[in-house]
């Protein structure tokens, strides 16, 4: 009898190595990951949001400019007069147009709504840069889904050509009366299981790349596997102290927090500056034509006449009583900024959770990754010396079954931890605020022919 062990390795062998084999049109995550910036939705929506901040901080800035507008107007007068028994009427138009300058020059509120809007602005880019890292999480997690769920298809085929192979060795042991009729139904129970599994495996793959190609916005993507051997790079900084630190300094969602409550603060400013008084420079220079005479003039009333004027001075307004509106303002900001200093406290203990359940994530997945690989080799083992004890009469098969199976599950389960790991790296990274564009070149380093 042919040793099988040889021909149903070979064969496991070369279905995932296909698998992994990069097509001519296959994209690396750097790739994916530029076609992805200017497709994905939340991007944009950050980008338009940091776009609007911009003008609404212009807007702010204007409290503090020159205003000038132009004035016109037209206006029919009647007049009737009476004085010591006399009576007099007459009528006249006049006709008047003007510019008007003003010139802020003591506004607490608008300095400190100007300020505001600088700081909308910074937090609109803080935004956006999350929402930046938010989606090398999603592409990175799609892109290795794929990866993850081709590994599993190609395991699962090369299972079932190696139970199929078992099942033709039962059924030819049984014809010659080595072996009874029960070998060859349980490789025929094994062989049908696994031909059920190919087919939730290649459904697996297509729900997997359709997500895929629903955050780059390409159809028929092709993702490039990882390099073989790799060696998937531990979390630096080695502690988690520091990276709970970094997450409370540069995580967007804290820096945002910090930012609202840095707005807050200034909110209440602006409603106790309703108090403070305000000073403004105001010029104008206007001309008023009378064409049926100037009525101010007695000389010639019925002459047309002109009359040019320019004036320049300051404006002081000084508020002394509102109905205690100023008041209640200053009170529900007050609490508004006690809302501000609690959220920030619930993110950052928040944040602080998420990262150390990160770290011990990434460490974890390092071990499993290498007790997998240990499990790797010894289920090899184990089925080599489950198929000469087939040979030899010690072992049934059932035996070589089991450690066909098991050899199956192990190269699924070390596929995905290695993904799990570097997903879980840059999650790390998200969660400490660290996470950009360089991340995703680094994780493309590790996949087979990809070029920086």
């Amino acid at each position: 009898m042919k040793p099988l062990l040889l021909h149903r390795w070979h064969a496991l062998a070369l279905a995932i190595s296909l698998a992994a084999a990069a097509p001519t049109q296959a994209q690396s995550l750097l790739q994916l990951y530029e076609s992805a910036r200017g497709y994905d939705a939340s991007v944009q929506s950050a980008l338009a949001q940091a776009q609007a901040a911009q003008a609404r901080a212009d807007q702010a800035r204007a409290g503090l400019l020159p205003q000038l507008s132009l004035q016109a107007g037209a206006q029919h007068t009647d007049t009737n007069t009476r004085l010591a028994g006399n009576q007099v009427s007459r009528s006249y138009n006049s006709y008047n147009a003007g510019l008007v300058g003003t010139q802020p020059l003591y506004r607490p509120a608008n300095r400190i709504a100007w300020d505001q809007g600088k700081q909308a602005f910074e937090s609109a880019r803080v935004n956006l840069a999350g929402a930046e890292q938010d989606l090398i999480v999603r592409l990175a997690q799609a892109y290795f889904d794929v990866l993850g769920a081709q590994d599993a298809l190609a395991s699962v085929q090369a299972l079932k050509t190696a139970v199929s192979q078992q099942r033709a060795a039962a059924q030819r042991n049984f014809e010659v009366g080595n072996a009874t009729i029960t070998d060859s139904r349980e490789a025929q129970a094994r062989y049908d299981l696994a031909v059920a599994q190919e087919i939730a495996a290649e459904n697996d793959l297509h729900v997997k790349k359709l997500a895929l190609e629903q955050v780059v916005g390409q159809p028929g993507v092709q993702p490039l596997p990882l390099a073989k051997p790799v060696t998937l790079p531990a979390p630096q900084p080695s502690d988690v102290g520091s990276w709970v630190n970094q997450s409370a300094e540069q995580h967007p969602g804290v820096v945002q927090a910090r930012m609202a409550l840095d707005i807050a603060r200034l909110e209440t400013d602006k409603a106790r500056a309703g108090h403070k008084p305000t000073v403004d420079l105001q010029a104008s220079v206007g001309q008023t034509r009378y064409p049926d005479g100037n009525p101010g003039i007695s000389a010639a009333p019925t002459t047309a006449a002109r009359v040019n004027n320019a004036s320049i001075g300051v404006v002081l307004n000084w508020p002394l009583f509102a109905g205690y509106a100023i008041e209640n303002r200053v009170k529900e900001t007050l609490a508004l900024q006690d809302k501000a200093r609690a959220d920030l406290d619930a993110l950052q203990r928040s944040v602080a959770q998420a990262t150390r359940t990160a770290f011990f994530g990434v460490q974890s997945g390092l071990s499993q990754v290498k007790a997998l690989e240990a499990a790797e080799q010894s289920s090899l083992t184990a089925l080599q010396a489950n198929e000469i004890g087939y040979r030899v009469g010690v072992r049934i098969n059932i035996d070589v079954l089991n450690s066909l199976t098991q050899l199956y599950q192990t190269q699924r389960d070390l596929a995905r931890a290695r993904y799990d790991v570097l997903v879980g790296s840059l999650r790390l990274k998200q969660a400490a605020g660290a996470l950009s564009s360089d991340d995703v070149t680094g994780v493309n380093a590790l996949l087979a022919s990809a070029k920086p």
